[in-house]
């Protein structure tokens, strides 16, 4: 296991989801903390609303990709290339994984399925840790330094 699957193995186990914990390490890799944001966010786990909907991981690299270049200010606007960078996210998320749903993903049908079977978590972490490393390689190849929004 790497590190920054360890990482995301540590902060599963301290009761982070999927959506939160792509956020959370991309905030810990520029050394900040945003509990709003983290809980903002806690919604879109196990498919929006626990409905095994869309995956909290194809939302997560989104967000993440506004966090870098979306706009956030009434003054400002979003960053150029930022739909680019979503296309090719959502693009690639689709045809890596085969679909962009948790119960097409993973099987999920219901919360009490994902309390009980640990096979989810590992499809899971193998589609989290994928998605955390694009969002990084897309960023990257937009000119945007991973870590550091400054």
């Amino acid at each position: 296991m790497d590190d920054t699957a360890f990482e995301m193995f540590k902060l599963f186990n301290a009761g982070y989801r999927c959506t939160q914990i792509m956020m959370k390490m991309a905030l810990d890799a520029e050394e900040k903390e945003n509990a709003d944001l983290l809980r903002a966010l806690n919604g879109f786990c196990i498919g929006i609303g626990s409905a095994p909907k869309i995956c909290g991981v194809l939302t997560a690299g989104i967000a993440l990709l506004g966090l870098y270049a979306g706009k956030g200010t009434d003054t400002e606007f979003s960053k150029p290339g930022y739909s680019e960078m979503v296309d090719e996210y959502m693009e690639w998320f689709e045809s890596e994984f085969g679909g962009t749903e948790c119960q097409d993903l993973i099987g999920v049908v219901s919360f009490t399925d994902w309390n009980t079977k640990q096979e989810y978590k590992l499809k899971c972490g193998n589609i989290l840790l994928k998605s955390y490393e694009k969002i990084q390689e897309i960023l990257m190849e937009h000119d945007y330094e991973f870590g550091n929004r400054e």
